[in-house]
C-alpha cells in the first residue's frame, strides 16, 4: 500500500514574477521546518511544455500534483514542491522540485531563467535535465544555463589568493549533484556504427569532444565540457511518446491501458533508479540537509540573488551552521534536561548517585549535540552547551539538598517526638537522666543531626546541671566531653562537604574529557570524509584526464592533469594541517571551558 502523502498537493517553494522577482513562499518553509528527516532531493529542469511535471508526478506516486497544462504556455511559475515519503530509503523524505519551464517566450524576460537553473542545481542532490527528440546540439544549445555555472557559483567567499589558485568551477564536482538526462519523444535507434548501445552510452557519444579550435567548435565543445566536468554521476533514459497526440493534453487522466506499454515500461524503470540511486542532499562536510535546513539554505540563496550578488555555497554553509548549532545546543540541554527529570528521584540517597545519572544523561546530550551539528565555530557552541548542562546539573543539586534536608527534618520530627515527650515528662530529671538523654540523641543521628543537636545543646546542658549522681568534676568532664564530640561532629560535616566538593570537581573533569575525546572524534571523521571528497575529485579529474587523451585532446588532457596535480597538493597539505587544525580547536574548547567552570563556582 502506498505511504501516505505529507502533502496532498504540492505548494511554491520560490515564487518568480516579474513584479517582486525571486521570493520564498512561507507556506513551503513551514512545511519544510517540519521535516526533520534526512532529505533525498529530485528537482528537474528543461524547456517550457516538455512534460516535466508528468514525471515528477510519477515520482511521487500519483497521477496528478504538479501542473501539466493543455497548452503551449509554461504553468510552473518558479519551483514548486512535493514532499513525500520517501519509497526506498526510510527515515528520509522525498522532496519533488519541478521547475519553471526555461525559455518560455511568454515572460518576455528571461533574466531568471539563469537563476532558476542555479537555484535548482544549488538545492538538489539529483538534477533532472528534461528535453525532447534526441541529444543533438540543438538541445545543447538549449542547455546553455550549465555554461553560466562559473560565473553564477561561488565556492568560497573569498577572493583567489593567487593566479595559480584554481578556479572554484574546478572544484563544483565536490557539491554538485547527480545528473539524468531524460529524452522525450525519442524516435532513433540506440545504435553507434551497427552496434545497439545503452542510453549511457548514447549520452557519452552526445558528449564527445569535436577537435578544433574555431569559435563554431569552441561554442559545440563547450556545455558538453561543462556537463563532464561538473556531473561526473552521469545517467540517461529514452522515452517514447507516452499516447496519441490528442490524447497528450489530458495525458494526467489516461488509465494505463490508454497509454503506451513501452512508456509505461520506461517510466517505471526511470522511477526505479531515481528512487534507488539518488543520493541524501549534503552539504560541505557531507553533512545530511533536513527539510528546514533546504529550507534556510533556499532562503540564504534567493536573498543573495535579489541583492545582485552570487550565491556563495562557503557562506550559506556558514549560516546554516549558524542556525543548526544554535538549534543543537538547545535541544541538547532539552534532552539533558528531559532525562534527568525522568530518572532522578529525589532526594538521592547520595551525591555520587545524582552525579552517575547526571553523567548518563550528558553524554547522551552531547551524543545528540555531536551528531547535529557543523564543524564552523563548534568549540564556542559546544562550551555554551557545557555551561548550561552544568547550571542545570546544579539546580538538581541544589534541588536534591534540599529535598534532602526536607525527607531528615522530617523524619527528625517523628523520631524526636518520643524525646520531646519524655523532656515535658521530667524521665531526664532523675539520677543517670544525662546518660539516659545521650543515648536516645544518639539514635537520632543523620543528615541534619548537626542543626538538630544544636537546637538541644541547651536542654542536654540542662539536663546535665540537674543530674545529682553526677559530681561536679564528672560534670566538667562531661561537658568537655560533649565539646569534643560536637568539634568532632562539625569536622565530619566538613570532611563531608570537602568530599562532595572533591566529586564535584572530578565530575567536572569527567566531563571536560568527554567533551574533549567527543570533540576529536568529530573532527576527525569530519576530516576523513574531506579527503575521502577530495579523493572521489582527484579520481574523477583523473578519468577526465585519460578520457581526453584517449580521443586525442592532448592539450585538454595537460590542463587537466595539471589540475589534478594542484589538487593532490591541496590534498597533501590539507591531509598534514589537520592534526595541528584539531589541535589548536580542541585547545580553544578547554580554554573556554575553563572559563565557563570558574564562573560557575
Amino acid at each position: 500500500m502506498a505511504s501516505k502523502i505529507l502533502m496532498p498537493v504540492p505548494v511554491c517553494l520560490i515564487e518568480n514574477s516579474q513584479r517582486k522577482g525571486l521570493v520564498v513562499q512561507q507556506e513551503a518553509l513551514q512545511v519544510l521546518s517540519k521535516v526533520t528527516q534526512p532529505v533525498v532531493v529530485v528537482a528537474i529542469a528543461g524547456l517550457y511544455r516538455t512534460g516535466k511535471s508528468y514525471l515528477m508526478n510519477r515520482l511521487a506516486r500519483q497521477r496528478k500534483g504538479f501542473s501539466l497544462g493543455s497548452s503551449v504556455q509554461s504553468h510552473t511559475k518558479g519551483i514548486w514542491m512535493w514532499c513525500v515519503p520517501h519509497p526506498c530509503k526510510p527515515g528520509h523524505t522525498l522532496v519533488l522540485l519541478d521547475t519553471e519551464g526555461l525559455g518560455d517566450v511568454e515572460k518576455g524576460d528571461n533574466k531568471n531563467d539563469t537563476w532558476i537553473f542555479v537555484l535548482t542545481v544549488l538545492l538538489s542532490s539529483t538534477l533532472i535535465y528534461n528535453s525532447k527528440g534526441t541529444i543533438d546540439q540543438q538541445a545543447m544549445d538549449q542547455l546553455h544555463y550549465v555554461v553560466k555555472l562559473s560565473e553564477h557559483i561561488k565556492l568560497k567567499a573569498a577572493p583567489e589568493k593567487s593566479e595559480d589558485e584554481l578556479k572554484d568551477s574546478e572544484k563544483f564536482v565536490l557539491f554538485f549533484p547527480t545528473f539524468v538526462w531524460a529524452v522525450r519523444d525519442f524516435t532513433l535507434r540506440l545504435e553507434l556504427n551497427g552496434k545497439e548501445i545503452s542510453e549511457d552510452e548514447y549520452l557519452e557519444n552526445a558528449l564527445k569532444l569535436k577537435a578544433g579550435s574555431s569559435p563554431e567548435i569552441e561554442h559545440y565543445n563547450q556545455p558538453r565540457e561543462c556537463i563532464r566536468q561538473f556531473f561526473p554521476g552521469r545517467k540517461c533514459f529514452v522515452f517514447d511518446q507516452p499516447a496519441r497526440k490528442r490524447d497528450l493534453d489530458h495525458l494526467e487522466e489516461l488509465q494505463d491501458d490508454e497509454i503506451e506499454p513501452e512508456f509505461l515500461q520506461q517510466v517505471e524503470k526511470f522511477c526505479s533508479h531515481i528512487w534507488e540511486k539518488s543520493p541524501p542532499k549534503t552539504v560541505r562536510g557531507s553533512h545530511l540537509v533536513t527539510g528546514k535546513m533546504l529550507g534556510k539554505l533556499a532562503e540564504t540563496y534567493v536573498k543573495t540573488i535579489e541583492s545582485g550578488a552570487v550565491p556563495c555555497l562557503e557562506s550559506a554553509v556558514v549560516a546554516l551552521a549558524e542556525t543548526e548549532n544554535t538549534a543543537a545546543v538547545k535541544a541538547a540541554v532539552t534532552l539533558y534536561e528531559d532525562l534527568m527529570k525522568r530518572q532522578v528521584k529525589l532526594p538521592m540517597e547520595t551525591l555520587q548517585e545524582l552525579l552517575e545519572l547526571h553523567t548518563k544523561c550528558e553524554q547522551e546530550a552531547l551524543k545528540l549535540f555531536m551528531a547535529r551539528t557543523f564543524e564552523d565555530n563548534i568549540c564556542y557552541f559546544q562550551a555554551d552547551l557545557i555551561r548550561q548542562v552544568q547550571q542545570v546539573k546544579e539546580k538538581f543539586c541544589m534541588d536534591n539538598e534540599q529535598a534532602s534536608r526536607v525527607k531528615c527534618e522530617a523524619a527528625l520530627k517523628d523520631l524526636s517526638q518520643d524525646m520531646e515527650r519524655r523532656i515535658s515528662d521530667g524521665a531526664y530529671s532523675v539520677p543517670g537522666g544525662y546518660k539516659l538523654f545521650k543515648g536516645d540523641e544518639q539514635a537520632l543521628a543523620d543528615a541534619v543531626l548537626q542543626e538538630f543537636l544544636q537546637r538541644k545543646q541547651a536542654v542536654a546542658k540542662v539536663i546535665l546541671n540537674a543530674d545529682v549522681s553526677l559530681t561536679e568534676k564528672d560534670k566538667e568532664l562531661k561537658s568537655e566531653q560533649d565539646r569534643n564530640e560536637r568539634a568532632e561532629q562539625e569536622r565530619e560535616v566538613q570532611r563531608k562537604k570537602e568530599a562532595e566538593e572533591k566529586q564535584k570537581v572530578q565530575d567536572q573533569l569527567r566531563s571536560c574529557e568527554d567533551h574533549r575525546l567527543q570533540l576529536r572524534k568529530k573532527l576527525e571523521e569530519s576530516c576523513a570524509k574531506q579527503l575521502e571528497e577530495h579523493q572521489k575529485m582527484m579520481s574523477h579529474k583523473s578519468k577526465e584526464e585519460s578520457a581526453l587523451l584517449n580521443d586525442g585532446f592532448s592539450d585538454k588532457a595537460n590542463y587537466m592533469q595539471l589540475v589534478n596535480r594542484r589538487l593532490e597538493q591541496e590534498y597533501c597539505t590539507t591531509k598534514n594541517s589537520y592534526m595541528s587544525w584539531i589541535n589548536i580547536m580542541i585547545s580553544i574548547l578547554m580554554g573556554l571551558v575553563s572559563v565557563v567552570f570558574s564562573f560557575l563556582k
